[in-house]
């Protein structure tokens, strides 16, 4: 790796120019936890193995993230673990310095003298405020590569793009040129004389056990884990998902959101899979669109607008139509403490309510009709997306992510759909109710699969 692969650089943006120090390359690693099928650290070491310099990796962890729980730091620890055992084979040294990145990241790079400092990317508000300060405040050259999207999100896009029907179109004229497979990294030939002074990766075990997974669906982390459940899926659930994907009360997706989101997992890596079973293109079609489009919408949503978990950032026509419903009858109104002991009057949404503490996610289709439900029980829509926010965030395993803010506005705000019927409350919201779900799956078999505890996973 002595030149620029162009596939991998072309994956890279440079925010900032700075002036190279005489240490190693520095990986910022967040949102794409995982040593392998990872661009940012292929990146990194590529511009190391071109500098010949040392190449070391850095975790940042802080105490609180956008109501992230204990079943959550549990995970992604575990995870982490991992990825540090496997960056150690590789001779690359793996740090975790317990303070928020603009906080640690600074003194770290000055007191290693870091020739460039690289993150890989997040839309996020946090994640991008963090960015805006550390090109401030650092002296090296920054560099972002987006190791999450299949094509980097600024690359296919400069705008916030309205549905699925406008971003299709353009990610189908270069998904053929982006996806690809994904070099493997490889054992770093140039090894760092350690003089970061104060700065001792913490053990993951001493941080992992004051951590108690307290839901019942404890589901294992880590790159290996993650492609375990890859392959399976591929194996076995991929030919039944257009039929299934809709009924939760059969396995009929895939189950790997939380790999998703934590980056245990590449898209990539997971839709080349897919691209290259032998299953015909129909059968696969459906998937890819969840994977790609979809996935990729809901990181330009958050890129592009600012007010992706307000009321501000739902579009026009949501905004208007329901604010000529603000002051309808609400049939029922339900506090978030009641919303969130899963204590309504509807059976059905009280178990999904329970099937997301539970087991730290719930059903995509049910995702929806759980979201829609709180618009309607609560005083104002406003009120309604923060509790839905709040929730998700808290209880899924996959929250605090791009998807769950995108989904969650969709369903309350109109976000990336269309006008539909006027109704009160709702005004021309799509509305969803447990009727329309009785249609689709045998609700009263779901809900007793919840309470009953042996609900498929």
């Amino acid at each position: 790796m002595n030149r620029r692969n162009l596939d991998i650089d072309r994956r890279c943006r440079r925010l900032k120019e700075g002036q190279r120090g005489q240490g190693p390359v520095v990986y910022w690693i967040s949102r794409d936890q995982r040593a392998d099928d990872n661009w940012a650290l292929l990146w990194a070491q590529q511009e190391a193995m071109v500098r010949q310099k040392a190449l070391v990796v850095v975790f940042c962890l802080i105490p609180e993230y956008l109501g992230a729980t204990s079943n959550h730091y549990t995970f992604m620890l575990r995870g982490l673990t991992g990825v540090q055992k496997k960056l150690q084979k590789l001779h690359i040294p793996f740090f975790l310095l317990e303070q928020s990145p603009v906080e640690a990241l600074p003194c770290f790079l000055r007191q290693i003298d870091a020739h460039v400092l690289v993150s890989d990317f997040d839309p996020l508000r946090m994640k991008r405020q963090w960015q805006k300060q550390l090109i401030e405040e650092v002296a090296v050259p920054f560099y972002e590569v987006d190791a999450h999207n299949i094509i980097p999100a600024w690359f296919v896009s400069e705008k916030k793009e309205y549905a699925a029907y406008t971003l299709r179109p353009k990610i189908n004229r270069l998904r053929d040129n982006f996806l690809t497979d994904i070099p493997p990294v490889q054992k770093h030939p140039f090894e760092w004389n350690l003089n970061a002074t104060g700065f001792n990766s913490s053990s993951f075990s001493a941080l992992t056990s004051d951590r108690d997974s307290t839901g019942k669906g404890k589901l294992p982390s880590g790159e290996a884990e993650a492609q375990l459940a890859a392959d399976l899926f591929v194996d076995s659930g991929l030919a039944k998902y257009p039929a299934s994907r809709n009924n939760p009360c059969v396995q009929g997706q895939s189950g790997l959101s939380p790999y998703l989101h934590f980056g245990n997992l590449s898209a990539q890596r997971l839709a080349w899979m897919v691209s290259k079973s032998e299953l015909p293109v129909e059968d696969k079609a459906p998937f890819l669109e969840e994977l790609i489009v979809r996935r990729e919408l809901s990181d330009n949503f958050c890129l592009y607008e600012p007010g992706y978990d307000s009321f501000a950032g739902f579009p026009e026509w949501a905004r208007k139509t329901l604010d000529l419903h603000r002051d309808d009858k609400r049939e029922y109104i339900y506090t978030f403490q009641d919303l969130e002991a899963g204590n309504t009057h509807e059976r059905l949404w009280n178990a999904c309510q329970v099937d997301l503490v539970q087991n730290g996610k719930l059903h995509g289709y049910l995702r929806m009709y759980w979201a829609k439900k709180i618009l309607e029980w609560t005083s104002v829509p406003e009120a309604a997306l923060e509790y839905a926010i709040l929730l998700n965030d808290r209880y899924s395993l996959d929250g605090r992510d791009p998807n769950g803010y995108a989904g969650v506005a969709w369903a309350i705000g109109g976000v990336h759909d269309r006008a539909w019927k006027e109704r009160p409350v709702f005004g021309k919201i799509r509305y969803m109710n447990e009727v329309g779900c009785r249609r689709k799956f045998d609700v009263d078999g779901y809900i007793a699969s919840v309470y009953n505890g042996d609900k498929q996973r």
